[in-house]
């Protein structure tokens, strides 16, 4: 009999990373899960500023073409576009501050 996973990290597909998915309260975890879920996470907080970058590369594709765009309607569609990737990269940022924030809060 499998037993209920206590925690995993799942993509998602929009921020382009695996985001921890907890189910329980931190402090129900061992301290060598937490320990684990603090590595796993810590390896993929690493790879947030490159993703980063590849989402403000297409923002400046996107912007390139609006500014060069004549159809109007493709040119709202095209904000609308740069609008959603500059919401994927203002999330970016605040899971990239998660671990920096908990740790502030271990400190204190």
């Amino acid at each position: 009999m499998n037993l209920p996973l206590r925690y995993q990290f799942v993509r998602d597909e929009r921020l382009g990373i695996r985001l921890p998915a907890l189910n329980l309260e931190w402090e129900e975890y061992s301290s060598t899960e937490r320990a684990d879920i603090l590595l796993e996470w810590e390896e993929i907080r690493a790879t947030i500023p490159d993703q980063i970058l590849r989402v403000e590369t297409i923002i400046i594709a996107k912007t390139t073409q609006m500014s060069e765009e004549e159809n109007f309607t493709r040119s709202c569609e095209l904000n609308s576009e740069i609008h959603e990737l500059a919401s994927v990269i203002n999330d970016l940022n605040i899971w990239f501050r998660v671990q920096q924030d908990h740790e502030t809060k271990v400190h204190q």
